[in-house]
C-alpha cells in the first residue's frame, strides 16, 4: 500500500463537521510527518476518518443498492444500474487503510507510552469499527500486515473469517482497556463521547453483536447485545452543525447542495413499505408508518429539482419548522440503540426462542410509540403507532403473518423488514440483505437491472494496482464475499 493520505487531508476532513477546526489547528505543520501530533490531535482525525466511512459516499452507494435510493442523473445514474469500478472505491479505502487504521496505530502507540489505556481503547473501538466494515463490504482485506508499508509493503488480504475474528479479538481488548479506570480522558478531542469510557464500552459490545451477526454467531451477538448500547443518548452519532461547506449532515450536502438532482428515493423499495398510499404498505392496526414515512422523505413538488420522493433535508426556509432525517445540522447514526435492540430482536428470536424475540420487538417498537429516533417535529405533525404485538398476531393468518408462514418465521420476517426500514442511509441495511438473501424471510430486492443485486463492493483500482498481493482476477460486483456464499 502506498500511503496516500497525510494530516493536512485529516484537517480537511475535520472541517466537516462541528467544533473540530481548534482541534486541528497545526496537524499539517509537518505533513510527512504525522507522527509530531500529540494522541488526542489523532484520535479527532481518526474519529473524522472514520465517519467519512459510513456516512459518505460509499453509504449512498449502498443504499443505491439496497432499495433506500434511485439515481437519476450524472455518475449516480450509472452506478444505480450497478455500472461501478475499483475507482469508486479509492477513497473509502484510503479513509480505512490510512486514516484510521495507520492513525489509530500511532495513537495506541503514543498512548501506551504514558499508560493512557482509556485512549488506546477508544483507538481501538475506532479500528474494529473501520476494519469490520471493510471486511463486511470486501470480504477478504488486508489487516494483520496491513499499514505497516516497510515491513510489509505488499500486506496480505486475510480471510474475511479471520478478519472478523481479529476484529473481534480487538474489541475484547477495547473492553479491557475501556473498564479499566486507567487514563487522562482526551476530552473534547474525543467529538463522540467526550472521552466517556462506559459509553465506548456499550459501542464496543453493539459493534461486537453487530460482527457476531454477519459471522451468524447468533447466540454470541445476543449475548453482546445485553451489553450494548443501552440508551438512545449512549448511541454514537456523526455530529453535525449548520455552516454552509464546513460542518453539514453530509448527506445534506450531497443531496440538497453540491449534487442536487443526482439522486431521489423515488420509487425505492422502502418507500413502498413505509408510504401510507402504497398497495405494499407495511402498516397494520397496531402500526402507523406515516410520522416515518415523512421524517424520512419529501416531495417538494415544483420547487425539486428532481421529480417525486428525495431524502428528506427540511427545513427548507427560516420559516419551516420541520427537521428531516439528513437536515443540514441532523447527527448521522454510526453505533446506535436502535441498532443494538433490534440485533437483540434477531439473535435473541434465532438463538433463544420465541419470546425473546418478540420481548426485544416490542422493546423497540415501544421506543417508536414514543416517538423514537424521529425529530419531535415529525412526532407532533404527523400520526404515529406502533403498539405492542401478542403471539397470536404471529400465527398463520394473522396480522402479522398474512401470508401463512410459521410464527417463528413471521416473527423473524417482521424483526428482518423493521431492521430494513429502521436502517435507512446505513450500509447496516446493505449487510443484512446480503446475509439474509438465501433464507426465506426478509427483503427480497428487485434487481434494477439483471438478475442479481450487488453483492460486495470492489476493491480499491489503487490497491490492485500498487498492492502483489491483490486478488486476481479481482471478483465483481456480483460475487458474494466468503461469509455470504
Amino acid at each position: 500500500m502506498k500511503k496516500v493520505i497525510t494530516y493536512s487531508l485529516l484537517a480537511l476532513l475535520a472541517l466537516s463537521l462541528p467544533a473540530c477546526e481548534s482541534l486541528v489547528e497545526g496537524l499539517n505543520k509537518d505533513p510527512n510527518n504525522p507522527t509530531d501530533a500529540s494522541a488526542e490531535l489523532m484520535l479527532t482525525g481518526a474519529e473524522l476518518a472514520n465517519i467519512t466511512i459510513h456516512e459518505g459516499h460509499t453509504a449512498r452507494l449502498s443504499g443505491l443498492w439496497s432499495g433506500y435510493f434511485t439515481g437519476v442523473d450524472r455518475q449516480y445514474k450509472d452506478l444505480y444500474t450497478y455500472n461501478a469500478n475499483g475507482a469508486t472505491f479509492d477513497q473509502i479505502w484510503q479513509n480505512v487503510y490510512y486514516g484510521v487504521l495507520e492513525q489509530t496505530n500511532q495513537i495506541i502507540a503514543k498512548s501506551e507510552q504514558v499508560n493512557n489505556r482509556l485512549v488506546i481503547g477508544i483507538a481501538k473501538v475506532l479500528q474494529a469499527h473501520a476494519i469490520g466494515t471493510a471486511a463486511a463490504c470486501w470480504g477478504d482485506v488486508p489487516y494483520r500486515e496491513a499499514a505497516q508499508i516497510r515491513d510489509f509493503p505488499n500486506p496480505t488480504f486475510d480471510p474475511q473469517a479471520q478478519v472478523y475474528a481479529d476484529v473481534q479479538a480487538l474489541l475484547s481488548e477495547a473492553l479491557e482497556e475501556l473498564t479499566s479506570g486507567i487514563g487522562t480522558s482526551p476530552g473534547v478531542a474525543d467529538i463522540h463521547f467526550g472521552g466517556d469510557a462506559a459509553k465506548w464500552a456499550e459501542v464496543a459490545h453493539t459493534l461486537k453483536a453487530r460482527f457476531y451477526l454477519h459471522t451468524r454467531a447468533f447466540d454470541l451477538a445476543y449475548q453482546e447485545s445485553l451489553q450494548g448500547v443501552s440508551v438512545p443518548a449512549n448511541s454514537m452519532m456523526a455530529p453535525h452543525g449548520n455552516t454552509v461547506g464546513a460542518n453539514e449532515n453530509m448527506y445534506y450536502t450531497f443531496v440538497a447542495r453540491s449534487r442536487a438532482g443526482d439522486m431521489n428515493s423515488e420509487g425505492a423499495y422502502v418507500t413502498t413499505l413505509l408510504n401510507p398510499d402504497h398497495a405494499n404498505y407495511r402498516g397494520d392496526a397496531k402500526t402507523d408508518e406515516s410520522a416515518r414515512f415523512n421524517y424520512n422523505f419529501m416531495n417538494l413538488g415544483a420547487l425539486s429539482v428532481t421529480d417525486g420522493l428525495v431524502p428528506n433535508y427540511r427545513p427548507i426556509a427560516a420559516t419551516d419548522s420541520m427537521r428531516g432525517f439528513i437536515a443540514q445540522s441532523a447527527a448521522f447514526p454510526l453505533v446506535t440503540y436502535q441498532e443494538n435492540l433490534l440485533t437483540q430482536a434477531e439473535a435473541g428470536a434465532r438463538s433463544m426462542d420465541f419470546a425473546t424475540g418478540l420481548a426485544a420487538l416490542n422493546e423497540y417498537r415501544a421506543y417508536l410509540n414514543a416517538g423514537g429516533y424521529l425529530d419531535a417535529s415529525y412526532q407532533q405533525h404527523y400520526p404515529l403507532r406502533y403498539d405492542a404485538y401478542a403471539e397470536a398476531d404471529f400465527a398463520a393468518g394473522g396480522m402479522a403473518n398474512p401470508d401463512g408462514l410459521s410464527a417463528a418465521d413471521a416473527l423473524l420476517d417482521e424483526i428482518l423488514e423493521e431492521r430494513y426500514v429502521s436502517f435507512i442511509g446505513q450500509k447496516l441495511g446493505f449487510y443484512d440483505l446480503r446475509r439474509t438473501q438465501k433464507e426465506t424471510v426478509g427483503i427480497k430486492l428487485t434487481p434494477v437491472t439483471g438478475s442479481v443485486i450487488p453483492q460486495r463492493m470492489i476493491y480499491s483500482q489503487s490497491e490492485i494496482n500498487s498492492n502483489t498481493s491483490a486478488p486476481s482476477p479481482v471478483p465483481d460486483l456480483f460475487v458474494p464475499t466468503p461469509l455470504n456464499q
